[in-house]
């Protein structure tokens, strides 16, 4: 299989297949990454992704690597919104991993993307890509677009 890091070309990655087998492996793998996180059980979180995972914010320069960076984005999230509540929307499954949308709610109580937590209840949409890495099985980490709402400041 060819690999879902930057030496594949976009070319590439449209050319893997899905069977029914890969398409519930990479589903499932999602719906456990979808249950730790509504649990707030990071090592399950973890349990999802390659070791060489990354965590990009999108328009920003917030990017973390590895289990270590993984740990460290979803610490720092979910403290800043502890009751953070995502609402999906719309989702694409495929052999290169999984889309999601979200209307996403929560109070803002900790520092997030330099933002001095307001105490007030926030209201945004995210664009999720969890890249599937076929060598690993696991996925290669987050993309994450966040538009509208008020959660990010411009960039």
């Amino acid at each position: 299989m060819e690999s879902s890091t930057p030496q594949a070309t976009i070319q590439d990655r449209l050319r893997w297949r899905i069977t029914p087998e890969l398409y519930e492996k990479i589903r499932g793998l999602w719906i456990s990454h979808s249950i730790a996180e509504d649990k707030r059980n990071l090592q399950g979180l973890i349990d999802t992704l390659a070791e060489d995972c990354v965590y990009e914010v999108v328009g920003t320069d917030q990017r973390w690597e590895g289990h270590a960076g993984a740990r460290e984005f979803y610490t720092s999230f979910l403290g800043a919104f502890p009751d953070i509540d995502f609402k999906m929307t719309d989702i694409a499954v495929g052999p290169q991993g999984v889309f999601e949308v979200a209307n996403v709610s929560g109070t803002h109580k900790g520092t997030w993307a330099g933002q001095a937590p307001s105490g007030q209840r926030v209201n945004f949409q995210v664009i999720i890509f969890f890249p599937w890495n076929p060598q690993a099985e696991k996925f290669s980490g987050e993309k994450i677009w966040v538009t509208g709402g008020d959660l990010m400041p411009n960039h």
